[in-house]
Parts: C-alpha cells; structure tokens; sequence
C-alpha cells in the first residue's frame, strides 16, 4: 500500500467566493442547487459533486455557465470521493453556509472563503480524500485597538452589524 500527498491550489478569480465540503450521495447536486436558489436572490453559482462510487463521474449544476465550467474542471482536478465545490458570485459563502450545512447527505464542510486556497490531498490505491485546506494567508500578529475599531467599523459599513 502507498499514501501520496498532494497540494492542489484553487484556480479562481477574486470576486468569486467559494464552498469546498464533502457530502454522501448523488442527490447532492439537486439539493444543493435548490438551496443555493433558495437562499438568496440574484446569486450566481456552478456546483460540481464528485461521485466516488459506480461511474464515478463530476456531477455538475448551477445557473451561470462559466462558474459551472470553472466548478466541474476544478471537481475533476481534486477528484476526491465525495467531495463538493461551489463556486459563487452575488452572494457571500456566509449568505449560503447554513443551508449547505442543513442538507441532510452534507458531511462536513472544509472552507467557506473568498481567499486563495490550497487543498491538501491524500492518494491511495483506492482514491483520494481531502485532508484540509489552506485557507488565505499566515497570521502576521495580533490586532490592536485601532484594528478592532476599524474590524467593527467594516462589519457595520457593509451592513452585518446594526
């Protein structure tokens, strides 16, 4: 038996937030669809789900082609049993996460983030599984009063704190 570990870095522009998990059976791709609908009006999205038993095929779904493109070729490349990524544009994954959360096939959920990601791959003789993700940057250190002043001024400016 042999394990090989692999990085694979998300290809994506920077105004598109994405939703990396793992969920246990095909109808993922309906449910996620109709709650990503259901969530929030005007959203754009491509979902894919990788299938990791019969054809073992990327399922694919969304209502905005190139992010649906974007979300199948990036599914392909991760090619891990079972895993999911959701590709957004019009909304924050913050918008969607319960819902995504709520599906009852949704195993666990790896990131929900704008940033630059990296997501750790095992391989075995069997597959592939996702390990974790590198989600954005180092910490640099710690905030001081100004940053907490300006983190909360933000929030409130673009409209999730009163």
């Amino acid at each position: 038996m042999y394990m090989d570990l692999k990085i694979i870095k998300i290809k994506k522009s920077e105004d598109i937030q994405l939703v990396i998990g793992q969920a246990g059976f095909i109808k993922t791709v309906e449910d996620t669809h109709e709650a990503l609908i259901n969530s929030v009006p005007n959203i754009k999205f491509g979902l894919a789900f990788c299938e990791s038993s019969g054809p073992c095929l990327v399922r694919h779904s969304g209502n905005d082609s190139d992010l649906e493109k974007l979300a199948t070729s990036t599914a392909l490349e991760l090619a891990c049993g079972h895993s999911f990524i959701i590709l957004i544009k019009n909304a924050y994954p913050i918008n969607v996460l319960n819902a995504i959360k709520n599906i009852p096939e949704v195993c666990n959920v790896y990131c929900a983030t704008a940033n630059d990601v990296e997501v750790v791959i095992a391989e075995s003789e069997q597959g592939r599984g996702i390990l974790g993700v590198i989600d954005g940057l180092k910490s640099k250190g710690i905030e001081t009063a100004k940053d907490v002043k300006d983190r909360k001024e933000f929030l409130r400016k673009i409209g999730y704190k009163l």
